[in-house]
C-alpha cells in the first residue's frame, strides 16, 4: 500500500511512524498550508489512497484534487461536516471510496454500537436523562469533539428524543475520554471510553486505508469493523 498523507501535524506523523508495521508505505506528505498546490502538480508515483490529518477547512479542497487522480481516501480532520453532502458528491461524480470518521479507534467504534443500544432502551423510559461529555488535551480546538457529536447523533438515531446535555473539558495533554451518562431518579448508568496513546487513531487509518483499497462509495469505520 502506497499511502500519500495530506498534514503532518501530530496525526498525520504518527500514522507516518507507524505505516510500516501496517505493510504501508508513504508515498509523500504534503503540509496542510501547500496541500492544493502539490495534490494538483506534485508526481507522486502510484498511490493506492490519501490519509487526510489537515484542516477542516481543506477537507473539501483536498478531495476535489484527490478525485482528480482518482486515489480513494481516509478522511480523519473533524469540524469539517458542514461540507459533507458536498464531499459525498465529489467522491460519488468521481467514483473514488472515502472512508471518513470524527474517531478511527476501532473500540469507539464497537462503544459508538453499545452507546446507541443503550440509547435504544433508555429512550422508552420517562424519567431518564442523557448526557455526553469530553475531555482531551488544551491544544484540541473543536469543542465539543467531533466524536462526542457522532456519539449524541447515534443516541438520537436510537430514538432517544429528550434534550442530552454536552459538556468539554480542555485540560493539559489528555489524548481523548467520552463519557455517555443515563441517569433516573433512583440510579444512573455511565459508559466511558478512554483512549490512553493517540497513536491508536493512527493504527485505525492505517487499517481503514487498507480496508478502502479497491472500493467505491463513502464508508465508516463500522463498515471496518462489520467485515
Amino acid at each position: 500500500m502506497r499511502l500519500v498523507l495530506i498534514g503532518h501535524g501530530r496525526m498525520g506523523r504518527l500514522v507516518e511512524q507507524h505505516a510500516a508495521a501496517h505493510g504501508c508505505e508513504i508515498a509523500g506528505v504534503v503540509r496542510s498550508v501547500s496541500a492544493a498546490a502539490d495534490l494538483e502538480s506534485r508526481d507522486f508515483g502510484a498511490v493506492d489512497a490519501v490519509v487526510d490529518f489537515s484542516l477542516a477547512g481543506a477537507v473539501k479542497t483536498n478531495l476535489e484534487y484527490v478525485a482528480r487522480r482518482h486515489w480513494n481516501a481516509v478522511i480523519g480532520t473533524t469540524g469539517w461536516q458542514a461540507d459533507e453532502a458536498a464531499c459525498r458528491a465529489i467522491a460519488d461524480r468521481a467514483g473514488i471510496g472515502v472512508m471518513a470518521a470524527a474517531n478511527f479507534s476501532i473500540g469507539m467504534t464497537v462503544f459508538r454500537m453499545i452507546v446507541e443500544e443503550a440509547a435504544r432502551r433508555f429512550a422508552g423510559v420517562g424519567d431518564v436523562g442523557a448526557f455526553v461529555h469530553e475531555l482531551h488535551h488544551s491544544a484540541k480546538k473543536d469543542a465539543p469533539s467531533g466524536t462526542a457529536l457522532m456519539l449524541k447523533a447515534a443516541m438520537e438515531r436510537a430514538g432517544y428524543s429528550r434534550s442530552i446535555d454536552m459538556s468539554s473539558t480542555r485540560a493539559g495533554s489528555i489524548p481523548g475520554t467520552h463519557q455517555i451518562g443515563f441517569d433516573a431518579p433512583a440510579e444512573s448508568v455511565t459508559l466511558t471510553h478512554t483512549v490512553r496513546d493517540r497513536a491508536v487513531f493512527a493504527h485505525g487509518a492505517l487499517e481503514a486505508a487498507k480496508w478502502i483499497k479497491g472500493k467505491h462509495g463513502w464508508f465508516g469505520v463500522e463498515d471496518l469493523v462489520k467485515t
